[in-house]
């Protein structure tokens, strides 16, 4: 049995290569694998990509080790003439572009770029770590156009103003003296310092004088003249005022004159209330008390009313009202007037009742300095009513008008 099986084996021990197998249905031969870069360059030429023959062979030299790198042999491929609108289907996110050369590339044309969505791109995970950090301070933003922004379009109503709570002041407020500096130093010693620091800014005692009208006057029958004078002495509230006025003619007795001291009280910012005595110097002997008020009237008119009461009981009123218009600011021209009035009929004194007598001038100064101003002018007066019937019958001129030459002054 033995001898048998081992004449069959020797019987079949032909060459395989010496068998015929065409009978046989043997599948074909199969191809050796394709590389992984044989696998892109086939699917790149399925998208259209040209891609030349031979990319894919080893580029070893005799002796050494072929890469293992799978992308190796790619840096021959021309990437330029590929169609990349069909790869819409390819999925990147697996491949490894580390290892590619960019240097090489054309320059990229920015215009294409302006439709180009970025926000679909994840580039929260690029990491930058071969880059140098950015130097922002160079940035020249002066040339950046911020006119074409339309904040019109910002809705405000969404913001939250919500408005301070107010609440009760602290218990410690006002709780203090009425004076903050009573409670450092004491209220005696402040009140010492506070009457000082009122003195100083308002409260001290002044003296003032002026000449309002010292003036040469040329008329028709005599040249005459004429003085004005006013002053004071006190503060702010309360003065003791003295006031002088008459006029005449050149070698004759003076025709009117007068003296006045009087108390004035402030009743105002602009208004003094005045109380006194007036003594005439000339004619019958009268002595006069005195009430009016002197200030300065809206429009800067500079007023001065009193009414007299005589000891002969006379009743007699003033009212004077000047005003100055600067024509620069040393040259003056000022208005005048002046009515005097009269409760009766005074014939010792050429007065008639009601409106005696009324005067208009209009002066021009020049002020060499504020406290002295010559001036030239002329002046219209004239008597009224009954009291112009007195000036006939005494052989005088009801009407009569002067061209004064004159000073004011004042210190």
């Amino acid at each position: 049995m033995r001898l048998i099986v081992a004449m069959f084996l020797a019987g079949t021990a032909t060459p395989a290569f010496a068998q015929d197998h065409s009978g046989h249905a043997m599948p074909a031969p199969q191809a050796p694998a394709q590389t992984e870069c044989e696998k892109e360059a086939a699917r790149h030429r399925a998208m259209g990509h040209p891609v030349p023959e031979g990319a894919c062979a080893p580029t070893a030299q005799p002796g050494e080790i072929a890469s293992a790198d799978p992308h190796q042999g790619h840096s021959g491929m021309d990437h330029s003439q590929m169609n990349h609108s069909q790869m819409e289907g390819m999925d990147h996110s697996t491949m490894d572009h580390s290892g590619m050369d960019h240097s090489q590339m054309p320059a990229m044309d920015d215009s294409t770029m302006e439709n180009m969505d970025h926000e679909a791109m994840g580039h929260e995970g690029m990491q930058w770590s071969g880059q140098p950090p950015m130097n922002h301070q160079s940035m020249d933003h002066g040339m950046m156009d911020h006119g074409t922004m339309d904040h019109g379009t910002m809705d405000h109503g969404a913001m939250d103003m919500t408005p301070i709570p107010q609440g009760p002041p602290p218990a410690a407020a006002g709780s203090g003296p009425p004076r903050a500096a009573d409670a450092i130093w004491g209220a005696d010693a402040m009140r010492a310092s506070r009457d000082a620091l009122r003195a100083e800014n308002g409260g001290m005692n002044v003296f003032w004088f002026q000449g309002d009208r010292a003036e040469y006057r040329a008329r028709e029958g005599g040249d005459g003249y004429l003085w004005d004078v006013q002053g004071y002495y006190g503060g702010d509230l309360d003065k003791f005022w003295f006031k002088s006025e008459g006029e005449g003619t050149f070698g004759e007795k003076p025709e009117s004159a007068e003296i006045q001291g009087l108390w004035s009280h402030a009743i105002g910012p602009w208004w003094d209330l005045q109380a006194g005595v007036r003594q005439d110097l000339t004619g019958p002997e009268r002595t006069h008390a005195v009430l009016g008020v002197q200030g300065l009237a809206p429009y800067m008119f500079e007023v001065d009313a009193a009414a007299f009461l005589s000891t002969k009981g006379d009743l007699t009123a003033r009212v004077e009202a000047e005003l100055d218009q600067r024509i620069t600011q040393r040259l003056i021209l000022q208005p005048r007037a002046e009515v005097n009035l009269s409760a009766q009929d005074i014939p010792e004194l050429g007065v008639g009742a009601g409106l005696d007598s009324v005067e208009l001038g209009l002066r021009l100064r020049y002020e060499f300095v504020r406290e002295f101003a010559p001036y030239v002018g002329i002046e219209q007066e004239w008597k009224v009513g009954q009291s112009a019937d007195y000036a006939h019958l005494a052989g005088e001129d009801p009407s009569v008008t002067n061209y004064v030459v004159g000073v004011r002054f004042w210190f």
